[in-house]
């Protein structure tokens, strides 16, 4: 497996072609009122990509900047794994359809025998074009939920619900080991796919606490990749690579 210093020089690349930074659209995780479907790895083997291999198409209105942006993103989930991202062909019977429509970043969970949507709005220069939220989108269309719904989530975080904005305590569902599968990792505050502090919240105030002390800003960065995320990735597509 390659080191993560290409890794941390991807990030870097990043964020340099994302500034300066047009005003930031808004976090899914971070609103209240954009409602988000369910999000670590699904256990269903029939929701994994086949082959490893994820077809996709851009949607129409998609600049060069943009795509250029966005597979750069696909090609570092590849350099440390055996997943492939694709260009779908016009006859290919599924493929992730990769659309630019306003509102937020938001990529559904895992393969579907169909069409994936999977939405990355907003110009090179906006919210979502970070290399860290991309890899957090194109995780999700890889089949992995947020971390703070693991089953064990309990051991490491406390879900504060009075803070959560009504009608929105089910995105912290707590999902069973017959639904997700941790493929032997351990818990990471740092993984791309946990959410930040104030996910959903109806205050200023946190709705998930950390039962250890972590620097402030680890629980939901979107920087760049731990090895927990590789190694889950890997475990996920039987890579052999960690």
């Amino acid at each position: 497996m390659r080191t993560f210093l290409s890794l941390a020089l991807l990030s870097v690349l990043g964020a340099s072609l994302a500034l300066p930074v047009d005003p930031p659209m808004e976090d899914p995780e971070l609103n209240p009122l954009l409602r988000v479907s369910q999000r670590n790895g699904v256990r269903d083997s029939d929701r994994r990509w086949p082959n490893a291999t994820v077809y996709f198409k851009f949607g129409k209105g998609f600049g060069n900047d943009r795509k250029t942006f966005i597979k750069g993103a696909m090609k570092s989930l590849e350099d440390v794994s055996c997943v492939r991202f694709l260009e779908a062909c016009d006859d290919q019977p599924y493929f992730v359809n990769i659309t630019g429509s306003s509102g937020i970043c938001n990529c559904s969970i895992g393969f579907e025998k169909g069409i994936t949507s999977c939405n990355i709005p907003g110009t090179i220069t906006s919210y979502c074009y970070t290399l860290g939220r991309i890899q957090h989108e194109l995780f999700h269309v890889l089949g992995f939920y947020h971390l703070q719904q693991s089953y064990n989530r309990d051991d490491y975080v406390r879900i504060v619900y009075e803070n959560i904005h009504p009608g929105l305590k089910n995105s912290f569902t707590k999902f069973s080991k017959d639904l997700v599968d941790d493929f032997g990792v351990e818990y990471d505050y740092g993984s791309i796919m946990h959410s930040p502090p104030s996910a959903y919240a109806k205050n200023s105030k946190d709705t998930i606490v950390p039962l250890q002390k972590i620097p402030k800003g680890l629980m939901g960065q979107r920087e760049v990749l731990q090895q927990s995320d590789i190694i889950k990735l890997n475990r996920m597509y039987n890579c052999g690579m960690d």
